[in-house]
């Protein structure tokens, strides 16, 4: 097991915090004298789920942006994470629980068996709009933005034995599923991410991000939606005309 799946919700933030805090004091006082008109992100990033019995999916972060002001960027962001959990019952909505209920009762599942099955599952997230930019620092830089985002998300369970082949038949033939064993949901999502960039030159900095998301997907399987968070670090690169600096007419 990693360190990074022993720390907690709140380690993770608590080191998140720290990060940033350091930055801070590390950063001169001065206030940046360079700021590029584009702006382009790519990064490690890691999607926590602690609803969906704790997944955690890893995978890759990208975000483009353009500098309206110096305190304003607009950009696109997007993301995609592959991980894997296990199907309990505490996930599941109220129609699949009556739904296993009556396969208990019909003794198509044994008394002994325990809903747990394998699944893994891939999330892309889509989020466009504004970000807004703390620029006091030379060497930091500290963002905060709205996070309205659609999901994307993919599903596929992997039965380990008769108990959850029966179930998974159950979810197909209720439409749940498809006859391939898959289902892929969109869903919307919202909530704040934020976040500390440390420049290193005018043109190359290293980020660090978190974004804190409510959603809901698989409402018809799922039970309840819950909160997401996703951890990202990566390097980024700025360039094209100094904003800061008046054009001539």
């Amino acid at each position: 097991m990693t360190l990074n799946h022993r720390l907690t919700l709140p380690a993770r933030v608590c080191l998140l915090l720290t990060l940033f805090f350091s930055l801070t004091q590390i950063a001169c006082y001065a206030q940046q004298q360079y700021v590029g008109r584009y702006g382009l992100y790519t990064g490690f990033t890691d999607l926590y789920t602690p609803g969906l019995n704790n997944i955690q999916q890893l995978g890759f972060h990208l975000q483009a942006g353009v500098d309206n002001r110096s305190w304003l960027t607009t950009g696109f962001d997007y993301s995609v994470e592959h991980g894997n959990t296990n199907l309990i019952p505490s996930m599941a909505s109220p129609a699949v629980l009556a739904g296993i209920e009556y396969l208990y009762g019909v003794g198509a599942l044994p008394p002994t068996y325990a809903v747990n099955i394998p699944l893994s599952a891939t999330t892309q997230t889509f989020t466009a709009g504004p970000t807004l930019d703390y620029r006091h620092f030379s060497k930091v830089t500290l963002f905060i933005r709205p996070s309205l985002a659609a999901f994307r998300i993919s599903a596929t369970p992997h039965p380990r034995n008769a108990g959850d082949a029966t179930v998974v038949a159950a979810l197909e033939q209720g439409n749940y599923l498809t006859p391939q064993g898959t289902i892929t949901n969109w869903t919307g999502a919202y909530g704040v991410g934020g976040g500390a960039e440390l420049r290193l030159t005018n043109h190359f900095g290293v980020r660090a991000q978190l974004d804190a998301i409510w959603n809901h997907p698989f409402n018809a399987i799922l039970g309840d939606g819950g909160w997401s968070y996703r951890y990202s670090v990566g390097p980024t690169f700025h360039f094209g005309r100094n904003i800061l600096v008046p054009q001539n007419n």
